[in-house]
């Protein structure tokens, strides 16, 4: 699962949504430089990675999209999934994704959290391309993609791999719909055990 997943996740915490949002960019010795929540955060995403990336929907879709993509088949599967979840917003949550995304991005902005220069750019371009209510369209998507396409190291082809997303639209949807719930469930036994 990619940012807006990760958010959602997180129970409506935001101390916890922010460890969930940044934890990709934490090294293991800095988590203890922030507050408690978002150490549970960063310790919730990891979790859920970890859930996801041996789920049976998952690992069939990365598999699917491997003999292209190879090791990126399974980000570009989390960003696939994030699509999905903004398309079905309405089904996982009560709030509109717009006014989700604008109340979350509202508390960034005037958090006190200290985080460090490559994570204000982080959090900045996030905001400022509104990424969460990008990942809604398949244009949007690959805008995303292809600025990912730009910071990887090898050639990633990330920025063209919407044209599978198209081609087996139904075949990716299909998996992340029997994926989401047990994902949620997995996430609030986490958070409660944290």
């Amino acid at each position: 699962m990619n940012f807006l997943a990760h958010v959602f996740l997180s129970g409506g915490d935001f101390p916890v949504a922010v460890g969930n949002l940044i934890a990709d960019q934490v090294k293991g010795y800095e988590v203890q430089s922030f507050p408690l929540k978002v150490q549970k955060g960063i310790h919730l995403h990891r979790a859920i990675d970890h859930f996801t990336d041996t789920h049976p929907c998952f690992k069939a879709c990365a598999t699917e999209l491997f003999p292209t993509y190879r090791h990126y088949s399974r980000v570009i599967v989390d960003m696939y999934f994030d699509h999905f979840l903004a398309v079905h917003w309405n089904s996982y949550h009560p709030i509109p994704l717009t006014e989700f995304s604008n109340l979350f991005f509202d508390e960034l902005n005037q958090s006190e959290i200290e985080f460090s220069e490559k994570l204000n750019r982080f959090i900045t371009a996030l905001i400022t391309y509104n990424w969460f209510e990008q990942y809604k369209t398949i244009e949007g998507l690959g805008m995303i993609l292809a600025q990912m396409d730009k910071r990887t190291r090898f050639n990633s082809n990330l920025a063209g791999s919407t044209t599978e997303l198209i081609e087996k639209y139904s075949y990716f949807e299909g998996h992340f719909l029997n994926f989401m719930n047990p994902l949620i469930v997995f996430s609030k036994q986490q958070l409660s055990q944290l």
